[in-house]
C-alpha cells in the first residue's frame, strides 16, 4: 500500500520530543484474489435460455496477485504476468472490463493495474472471475466505496460467479450463480489438484450437457449438494467424499480426453473423493490431510499439472487495524527525557 503523508507537528515546547500525527491517502493497493472449487455442481433446471444451478462451492489458497494504482483520469489499463496470460488481448480481458465497468458505476477515475496470475487458466477454477473481484474490491479500496450491495450487482452483471467470489468461503450457489448463502463451515478441507493443460469451453460443455441429455447420457445424482452439506457440518468426511459430483463432467470428459484420464489418475490414489470443478478441466481429489495430498502428488508420474490446495476464508472487507496515540499525551519515554532536561537544570 503506498501512502501519501500529511505531517502536522504538535506539542513542540521546548525541551520535550516533537510527536509527528501522520495522516494518508491511499494511492496504491495490493489485493489477493482466491481461486475457487465446485464440490458439487447440479444443473436442476433451465430459465431464459440458462441452466439453473446448484452447486457447493469454496475458496482455495490459490491466489493471483493485484496491484492497483489510481489515475487522474477516467481511463484504467491492465498489464498480465503469468499462466500464459500475457498473450490475452485487451478486448477478451475481463479485469479491463471490470474496471471500466467501475469507474462507469460509481463515477471515479480508474486505475492501472498489474495482475500477476496464479490460478491455472481454463481449468473451471475461477481465474478469469477472480481477476474481475480483484479489479472490484481493488477499486473499491482505492476509492472508498463501501455499497456491497452495488458491488455486489456489478459482480454479478460481470460473470456468473462473480457475486459469490466477492466473499468467498464456503457458500451455496444457486440459479445461475447469483443466488449465494454463505455456509457456516471453516474446516480446511485438502485437494490434489490435476489441471490439464488443455482447457473446455464453458459455452460448448452445456451444449454438449444438452446434447447428452437427450440421449439420456448424463447419470447424476439427487439433492447432492445438501447432502454434501450435511455431511460436513456433521464432519462426516467419508459420506460427504461420496457425495462430490459435478453434472458437467460428462459432457466435459465427451469434449476433452484428457479430463476423463485426470479423473481417473486422480482416483487411483484413493482419496475421500473426486470432482472436476466447474466446466473443467481441473480434477481435483480431496484427502483428509495435506500430507496425504503431498504423499500423491510425489507419486504422481502422468502429464498433468500437480498442485496441493486447500480451503481457505477470505476477507476482502478487512481493514487494517491502525491505533491513534493521543498526539497530546508524552509516552514513558518522551517523559523521561523530559525528566532528565528538567534534572539538568
Amino acid at each position: 500500500m503506498e501512502k501519501i503523508w500529511y505531517n502536522k507537528t504538535v506539542n513542540a515546547r521546548r525541551g520535550v520530543p516533537r510527536r509527528i500525527f501522520r495522516v494518508w491517502k491511499v494511492n496504491t493497493v495490493k489485493i489477493k484474489s482466491y481461486a475457487k472449487i465446485n464440490l458439487t455442481l447440479e444443473i436442476v433446471g433451465e430459465k431464459d435460455g440458462y441452466h439453473l444451478l446448484d452447486s457447493l462451492v469454496a475458496s482455495l489458497d490459490i491466489f493471483d496477485l493485484l496491484v492497483l494504482k489510481k489515475r487522474k483520469d477516467k481511463l484504467s489499463s491492465v498489464t498480465m504476468h503469468g499462466m500464459g496470460s500475457e498473450s490475452i488481448p485487451p478486448e477478451h480481458n475481463n479485469a479491463l472490463k471490470a474496471a471500466e465497468a467501475f469507474s462507469q458505476t460509481f463515477g471515479c477515475n480508474g486505475a492501472d493495474i498489474t495482475i500477476y496470475k496464479d490460478i491455472p487458466i481454463g481449468a473451471g477454477l475461477g481465474g478469469s472471475s477472480a481477476d474481475i473481484v480483484g479489479v472490484i474490491n481493488g477499486m473499491a479500496k482505492l476509492y472508498e466505496v463501501g455499497d456491497r450491495v452495488a458491488l455486489k450487482a456489478l459482480a454479478d452483471a460481470l460473470g456468473s460467479d462473480t457475486g459469490y467470489m466477492l466473499t468467498g468461503g464456503f457458500a451455496r450457489m444457486q440459479g445461475r450463480g447469483e443466488e449465494i448463502e454463505t455456509l457456516d463451515l471453516t474446516e480446511k478441507l485438502h485437494f490434489l489438484l490435476l489441471c490439464p493443460s488443455s482447457s473446455v469451453s464453458a459455452g460448448g460443455c452445456y451444449r454438449e450437457y444438452d446434447r447428452l441429455q437427450t440421449e439420456n447420457s448424463v447419470v447424476t445424482k439427487e439433492n447432492a449438494t445438501e447432502n454434501c452439506i450435511a455431511a460436513l457440518r456433521e464432519k462426516n468426511y467419508e459420506v460427504a467424499g461420496r457425495y462430490l459430483m459435478n453434472d458437467l463432467f460428462a459432457p466435459a470428459a465427451s469434449l476433452n480426453a484428457d479430463v476423463r484420464q485426470a479423473y481417473e489418475e486422480a482416483k487411483s490414489f484413493s482419496p475421500l473423493g473426486v470432482v472436476m470443478s466447474g466446466s473443467g478441466s481441473c480434477v481435483a481429489a480431496w484427502f483428509e490431510t495435506k500430507e496425504l495430498c503431498e504423499w500423491a502428488k510425489s507419486r504422481y508420474k502422468g502429464k498433468h499439472r500437480a498442485y496441493v490446495a486447500q480451503t481457505v476464508l477470505p476477507d476482502y472487507t478487512k481493514k487494517k487495524k491502525i491505533i491513534w496515540k493521543n498526539p497530546f499525551v508524552l509516552s514513558d519515554e518522551e517523559k523521561a527525557l523530559t525528566n532528565g532536561k528538567e534534572t539538568e537544570k
